[in-house]
C-alpha cells in the first residue's frame, strides 16, 4: 500500500474539521454575517462528504457530484436571501448583531 495515497479517511477528516469550524462560528459569533459564513462551512463539509463517498464507495459514480451541485445551489440561494434579510435588519435597527435585534416588531 502506498503511504502517499489519499483515501476516504483523509476526506472525512477534512470534512470534520470544516464542520467543527462551522459549528464553532455559528455558536460563538455575535455577528450575523459571521454566522452565515459558519453555515457555509457546514454546507461545504457536507459537499465534501458527498463527493468523497461517491468516489470511494460507488467506484467513480457521479451521484455525489450531483448532490454537491445541489448543495452549492442551495448555499448560493441561502446566502442571497440571508444577506437581503441582514440588509433589511440593518436598515431597520442600525445593527446586525442578533442580540440587539431580538424584537422584529414594527
Amino acid at each position: 500500500m502506498n503511504l502517499l495515497q489519499i483515501g476516504l479517511h483523509h476526506y472525512l477528516v477534512i470534512s470534520a474539521i470544516l464542520f467543527t469550524l462551522g459549528m464553532f462560528a455559528v455558536l460563538t459569533r455575535r455577528n450575523a454575517i459571521a454566522m452565515l459564513m459558519g453555515i457555509e462551512l457546514i454546507l461545504n463539509s457536507c459537499s465534501i462528504n458527498f463527493v468523497a463517498f461517491s468516489r470511494f464507495i460507488e467506484d467513480g459514480g457521479i451521484h455525489g457530484q450531483v448532490f454537491a451541485i445541489f448543495v452549492i445551489m442551495l448555499a448560493a440561494a441561502e446566502a442571497a436571501i440571508m444577506l437581503a434579510i441582514i440588509i433589511a435588519i440593518y436598515r431597520r435597527f442600525g445593527a446586525i448583531s442578533p442580540d440587539e435585534t431580538d424584537s422584529l416588531r414594527g
